[in-house]
């Protein structure tokens, strides 16, 4: 996976514009962020889990996954290796980051 396939998937989420935190691309919908490009270096993406969400993509693909670092990671927030991912195994995931961000603002429910 490219970076402008991530930012492709994560843009064609209802609502998700595209916006900047700390100098790296983000992603957001309702301005709260559900992923992000470049961190921590280009290579990699991130995408806003729960902590189980990110346990289930641990177990099953740790070569493409791991926790960001700190209160992040342990939050959820998940660090996505781009070269090692697959569109069809991505799609999905920024849909479910997209989600936990999307249905904590009532606006956004019946958009799901």
């Amino acid at each position: 996976m490219t970076a402008a396939q991530f930012r492709r998937l994560a843009l064609g989420l209802p609502d998700a514009v595209e916006s900047s935190h700390f100098a790296h691309p983000d992603f957001r919908v309702r301005n709260r962020i559900f992923a992000t490009l470049g961190y921590p270096d280009p290579r990699y993406g991130m995408v806003k889990l729960t902590p189980r969400q990110q346990e289930e993509l641990l177990r099953a693909a740790p070569e493409t996954f791991r926790p960001a670092a700190g209160a992040w990671g342990r939050s959820g927030s998940t660090v996505v290796l781009l070269s090692a991912a697959r569109v069809a195994t991505l799609a999905p995931i920024l849909r479910r980051a997209w989600e936990n961000v999307a249905v904590q603002n009532p606006a956004t429910k019946h958009r799901r």
